[in-house]
């Protein structure tokens, strides 16, 4: 059976990918009161690779956790340093600190590679009191930006309970007897975001990432909103996912030349509010010798 051109480690992938988000917070700022992000120059919305990064492990936890080599490294309210003592249980070896030597921090950094996802996939600076090394990961992703300007709301909300049983006393005085609380939501009305990665065959020889990793990737990244859901991100979904995949494995063409082949353009004169307020068009003529471009959504 053949491999599919797109999962194949052994060769450079540069991809595109697209998302929206319909009155919800895709990615609040939490040094802007959680406001979503912007660039203050443009108004365009921002979100961050850490943000895409939280969600494609979460769907690798959710969907293949149990799998001794798909276990995920940052976890919700983890301890780094616990995780790295893992590696040493597992080689019966004694971490010393910062004085570890190089062959025991070596094999410490290959058994973290082999068992954690995101590790092999994203990299780690794991030299924190229990040193496993550093791994540059195979995967590295960009902000995504919103294709046209946002207009962040600062919504008010009620709640018809009070927190603390003395605020809805009343006093003798008449005051008191609160009822309702209020509270803020921040949302976008709608936003129709892009992102860029990348992935390095030759960081992923040395991680160890492979066929398996690839496709798991892949799917995270069409999925991963599915099972994130809350009032607060409003509707997400995954509109586009493009790879363009190279022959060689140092590349057949600059990354940006094929990523401006995905045109994105507003089709409506009102401010968008659905996906189908923009067209995407997607060159796929004269592509540069030794690039096929695969589809997975769009």
């Amino acid at each position: 059976m053949t491999m599919k051109v797109y999962l194949n480690p052994a060769t450079r992938h540069d991809f595109v990918l697209l998302f929206d988000v319909k009155d919800g917070n895709p990615n609040g700022d939490p040094d802007a009161g959680n406001l979503p992000r912007v660039d203050p120059e443009t108004m365009q919305g921002l979100v961050t690779d850490v943000c895409l990064k939280r969600k494609v492990r979460d769907w690798v936890n959710l969907t293949r956790g149990t799998e001794d080599r798909m276990k995920i490294y940052v976890e919700h309210h983890g301890i780094l340093n616990n995780q790295h003592e893992r590696a040493y249980i597992a080689l019966d070896k004694k971490s010393t600190g910062s004085k570890q030597d190089r062959d025991t921090v070596n094999e410490a950094r290959k058994w973290m590679c082999d068992n954690f996802f995101d590790v092999r996939t994203f990299g780690a600076v794991m030299t924190t009191g229990v040193n496993c090394g550093q791994v540059q990961g195979p995967v590295q992703l960009t902000f995504a930006r919103s294709v046209d300007p946002i207009i962040p709301l600062d919504l008010s909300i009620t709640r018809v309970a009070v927190t603390r049983p003395e605020d809805a006393v009343v006093t003798e005085e008449g005051k008191g007897g609160k009822v309702t609380e209020m509270g803020r939501k921040a949302i976008v009305p709608y936003g129709l975001y892009v992102g860029y990665g990348f992935f390095s065959p030759f960081f992923a020889n040395d991680t160890g990432m492979n066929e398996e990793d690839l496709a798991v990737f892949w799917e995270a990244l069409q999925n991963m909103w599915e099972v994130d859901r809350s009032a607060s991100r409003g509707l997400m979904s995954c509109r586009g996912l493009y790879v363009f995949t190279h022959e060689k494995a140092v590349g057949n063409a600059p990354a940006h030349e094929l990523f401006e082949r995905i045109d994105i353009k507003r089709v409506s004169d009102t401010p968008p509010r659905q996906f189908n307020d923009y067209q995407v068009k997607v060159n796929e003529s004269n592509l540069p010798e030794g690039v096929t471009l695969t589809r997975l959504v769009g």
